[in-house]
């Protein structure tokens, strides 16, 4: 069988599984954590496709914490500047 490393291009520590509230599971590799608006968000790439999921990010110690981003303005400045540094 072969792992997710080879098959997506991914260390295993960079991949990480994402549940959302009606219990489903994706995972997704970490394309990076970036800096906008004065907060941390981070990018992900649910394996096998070409879309990213862009976060709020948090960390501390060991942990960390995802943060839905609600607000529509906030979201559109963030994938602007994704976009930029994606370039």
């Amino acid at each position: 069988m072969t792992d997710k490393k080879e098959t997506y291009g991914y260390a295993d520590d960079d991949i990480m599984t994402l549940e959302f509230d009606d219990g489903i599971e994706e995972e997704c590799g970490i394309l990076g954590v970036f800096d906008a608006l004065g907060k941390e968000y981070i990018a992900l790439n649910p394996l096998g496709t070409e879309d990213v999921y862009i976060y709020g990010y948090k960390e501390f110690d060991d942990e960390y914490e995802l943060i839905d981003i609600e607000d529509e303005e906030e979201f559109k400045k963030v994938i602007a500047e994704f976009e930029k540094l994606a370039e």
